[in-house]
């Protein structure tokens, strides 16, 4: 499996409004757009850096990964994702080189299919693939 590139780089926020008015308001980036994501109970507002984006993460309620992160650790680097082809390919490539999976088969996310490996197989970095719409798969 090679990824295709770096497509977004994740920050837990707990308010989406007060993140922005820094990544926004001091940092001149754009909001492209903003997407819901029930499935996470997250609001995802993604904003473009050059070729990648920052990804800002707002859980809905009390529930769901993005809070119980933001419980346990705080505001801060959630997760870096890689662009992959084809994901469920990669997953399987991945799961049978033994790299420990958080999911095993692709589900929807704000922008496309994504899966998640295990901190535990990444030296302690949460790493997402994504596979775009349209792509093969």
């Amino acid at each position: 499996m090679k990824p295709k590139r770096v497509d977004h780089i994740a920050i837990a926020v707990r308010d989406l409004g007060a993140a922005l008015a820094f990544f926004r308001d001091r940092l001149g980036l754009e909001v492209e757009h903003v997407a819901t994501v029930e499935r996470d109970r997250v609001r995802v507002a993604f904003l473009p850096v050059g070729e990648t984006h920052l990804e800002l993460l707002e859980p809905l309620d009390g529930e769901g990964p993005v809070a119980r992160f933001l419980e346990r650790r705080g505001e801060g680097l959630h997760h870096i994702c890689l662009e992959v082809d084809d994901i469920e390919a990669a997953l399987g490539e991945l799961g049978a080189a033994g790299v420990e999976l958080i999911d095993r088969e692709p589900r929807p996310g704000a922008e496309g299919l994504v899966a998640f490996i295990h901190p535990k197989s990444s030296r302690g970095v949460l790493l997402e693939l994504v596979q775009k719409p349209g792509e093969v798969g």
